[in-house]
């Protein structure tokens, strides 16, 4: 994930985040042409791993899977989710705009719903924040720092927990890229250390990075403290999903399942493909030749059922109604707008004459009533 990150602190800091700007057509037709190209590879090469499992293998592996086992992958999900809302809390408050936090819940989790199944989650989800965040007051430049935010705290997260795996177990990486385990241990060190210098930069306050046309501005130590607990706590229940949805027995363990996790969901959002589709699977099955390909296969149909299927259909709706609501409130107002605004009026001339008429007709008659009195 891209880590350009450029933010305005209290000490005057100058923002330098790139504007949210309409990507050119050929790059859109790019993107969409490398994503093709990747579920069908993708696609082919798992239809060759696939080739021997039956359907009845597929029922049985889910049969297998144990009802608190389905508790525990729906929780997982809870927590994926509730940590992707806290990067949007994060970031609006590394730029100042605290908001609420059932709006900024609702657009972090309709955000990821659609990114996370369109692809090329940094565009797709820099769409949805700008639609919904500008109606909050936020301006493109800061809706893009806070995309480039977002994108930046997942990628601390997989780099902090990608060296933990690779320093905890180096074995993993080096049957899966076929290395040696102390490569992959001085790898994950070096992850480890790139982690350490971004806390040891905040902490120091050290001056903003430049790189190119790119100012990187290090954040305030606690909004560090926050990102090195919400990403990582958003990776852990994502891959606790596919943990949970394999069967007790013949289970890899959760540290094996986290660090595949990492690497094929990394791959897999770099492909473009959406969701991930074929990807994430083929790299799964291929990870884990020791556990049967149908209870694997199951396990990442279930994730994909709770993490982006059910998600999607939830933020589709959510979106639906935040619409309607625009729309209602902006036919409001350009009804009012339009309508005619009541003048008091004035009285006719006629209405006056009548009155001034009435009035010496009284004064008349009263006269009158006293004269008559007199002479009796």
């Amino acid at each position: 994930m891209p880590n350009d990150v450029g933010l305005e602190e209290e000490a005057g800091t100058e923002i330098a985040p790139p504007p949210l700007r309409k990507a050119k057509a050929w790059t859109d037709y790019a993107w969409s042409a490398i994503g093709i190209i990747a579920v069908l590879g993708a696609g082919y090469m798992l239809y060759k791993e696939l080739a021997g499992i039956s359907p009845r293998d597929v029922s049985r592996a889910f049969a297998l899977i144990a009802r608190e086992r389905w508790t525990l992958a729906i929780c997982s999900t809870l927590v994926a989710y509730a940590a992707l809302a806290w990067y949007d809390r994060i970031a609006l408050l590394h730029l100042g705009k605290p908001l609420n936090w059932l709006f900024i819940s609702l657009t972090s989790f309709t955000t990821y719903a659609l990114s996370h199944n369109i692809g090329a989650s940094v565009f797709s989800g820099a769409a949805v924040r700008y639609r919904a965040y500008s109606t909050k007051g936020l301006t493109a430049t800061e809706v893009g720092v806070l995309v480039m935010f977002t994108a930046f705290t997942f990628f601390l997260g997989t780099i902090l927990l990608g060296g933990l795996v690779l320093v905890g177990e180096p074995q993993l990486v080096a049957r899966l890229l076929h290395v040696n385990r102390e490569v992959a241990r001085l790898v994950g060190s070096i992850m480890l250390g790139a982690v350490a210098l971004y806390v040891a930069g905040s902490l120091l306050e050290l001056p903003t990075l430049a790189l190119g046309g790119c100012k990187i501005t290090y954040p305030r130590p606690h909004i560090v403290l926050r990102q090195l607990i919400a990403a990582p706590l958003e990776l852990l229940g994502a891959a606790a999903i596919i943990y949970f949805a394999m069967p007790a027995h013949g289970n890899p363990g959760y540290f094996v399942v986290l660090g595949v996790f990492l690497a094929s969901f990394s791959v897999a959002l770099i492909s473009h493909a959406p969701g991930g589709l074929g990807v994430l699977e083929f790299l799964f099955i291929k990870a884990m030749p020791e556990v049967p390909k149908a209870e694997v296969l199951v396990a990442l149909l279930i994730f994909r059922l709770l993490y982006l299927i059910v998600p999607l259909a939830i933020g589709l709706v959510v979106v639906t109604v935040f619409e309607k609501g625009r729309l209602a409130e902006t036919f409001r107002a350009r009804t009012a707008a339009a309508a005619p605004v009541a003048q008091p009026q004035a009285p006719s001339a006629s209405n006056v004459v009548q009155l001034k008429h009435a009035a010496r007709q009284a004064r008349k008659g009263g006269g009158g009533g006293q004269d008559s009195g007199t002479s009796l």
